[in-house]
């Protein structure tokens, strides 16, 4: 039976201080703050009422609020982005403390929204990950995801219907952040067959019939509204050329597989780009809440050898590798990033049951093992 354990996040706010917490919708921000912070007052701008009260009048914060002792929620910030101003003063000047939720900062950024100068901290909610869940079953989560929502649900494929259409496409256009639905969700779709490739704007613009300049700006509002995320290349090599184009990955593999219209079965090779999404997702999930400044990048040569991802300053260099046995000739890659430089760990993460230990010092983990190290702080 699926259920969530309980969620990763943790707030610890010092007396005095405000926070940003951003994730896409959806992913379990409103459900967090109403049973972490269950008498803490809340101000949800989805609310059809309480928008239009504040949207006409954003001193009402200031009037209704100035006396307050303790913390206040707004969710969906970046729907006003006037009340950033108040929020400011009554930080100045009433020491109030604020945890501001939202699910798009590119119109805050866009709109040269005050966005509190330092005196609010950033956190981020991911969707779930392995450690904060019962019943995980690896196949399953392939094709529901990882949305709290998809992931409880016995009918996934129609909450991931009803997401993609309703959120990925319509509000994002509410947003006024897209105008060509058609385009954009056109667009959708080849990036997530893209997804964890090689960024290549030309080839995007190509298949979607729209011009470069447009995909990058597509590909900025996936990332700004927590749709997306870019992975940069590591770039120091002093023996190699290596490769200088990020990766892109939309946020969960449920969506991107729903997307792209697959279903990855075990052993495929579309099974094993949705794993190595999978652990990209824990990896980050991992960093949203345990090491916020931890670099993730990958490794690519410009003869095609490549890592999936480097974790630190080449403290561990991980190989994802979707299949039941782990072969001579998946280790290529990493027996030449050793060449490159010293590397602290070496492990290639699997599906193979037991782990084992090769010369050179390359590790064959299962990746249920890899998940509790992880999380355990014992890779880092």
């Amino acid at each position: 039976m699926r259920s969530i354990i309980k969620r990763a996040l943790s707030l610890h706010l010092p007396p005095g201080k405000s926070a940003f917490l951003w994730g896409p919708r959806k992913v379990g921000k409103s459900y967090w703050i109403r049973h972490s912070l269950p008498n803490v007052p809340v101000i949800d701008l989805l609310k059809t009422e309480v928008f239009a009260d504040f949207a006409s009048r954003p001193s009402l914060l200031r009037e209704r609020h100035q006396s307050h002792k303790g913390l206040l929620v707004i969710d969906e910030v970046q729907k006003i982005p006037a009340l950033l101003d108040e929020v400011h003063w009554l930080i100045e000047n009433k020491g109030l403390s604020f945890l501001l939720t939202g699910s798009s900062a590119r119109k805050l950024r866009r709109g040269h929204a005050n966005l509190l100068g330092g005196r609010a901290w950033k956190r981020t909610m991911t969707p779930l990950s392995y450690t904060e869940v019962k019943g995980f079953e690896l196949e399953s989560v392939m094709v529901s995801g990882l949305l709290p929502s998809h992931f409880l649900s016995p009918s996934p494929l129609e909450e991931l219907r009803a997401y993609t259409s309703d959120y990925l496409k319509e509000e994002i256009a509410a947003e006024a952040l897209v105008q060509n639905i058609p385009t954009f969700s056109d667009f959708l779709r080849v990036a997530a067959i893209s997804s964890s490739e090689l960024l290549n704007y030309a080839n995007v613009a190509r298949e979607v019939g729209i011009s470069n300049r447009v995909v990058r700006t597509y590909f900025d509002i996936l990332e700004e509204t927590y749709l997306g995320f870019r992975i940069p290349p590591w770039k120091s090599s002093k023996n190699r050329r290596m490769i200088l184009t990020e990766k892109f990955y939309l946020f969960d593999v449920g969506v991107t597989n729903y997307l792209a219209r697959r279903r990855p079965l075990l052993g495929s090779a579309e099974f094993g780009k949705s794993f190595e999404q999978f652990i990209l997702m824990e990896i980050l999930a991992y960093k949203a809440y345990r090491s916020p400044d931890l670099p993730v990048t990958f490794w690519r040569t410009s003869t095609g050898q490549e890592v999936d991802f480097i974790l630190g300053d080449k403290e561990v260099a991980i190989e994802v590798k979707g299949g039941a046995r782990v072969h001579a000739g998946d280790l290529a890659a990493l027996k030449v990033i050793a060449e490159d430089g010293p590397v602290k760990k070496k492990i290639v993460v699997c599906l193979e049951p037991e782990s084992r230990k090769l010369e050179g010092g390359i590790r064959i983990v299962p990746w249920q093992l890899f998940l509790n190290e992880l999380w355990a702080g014992d890779l880092i």
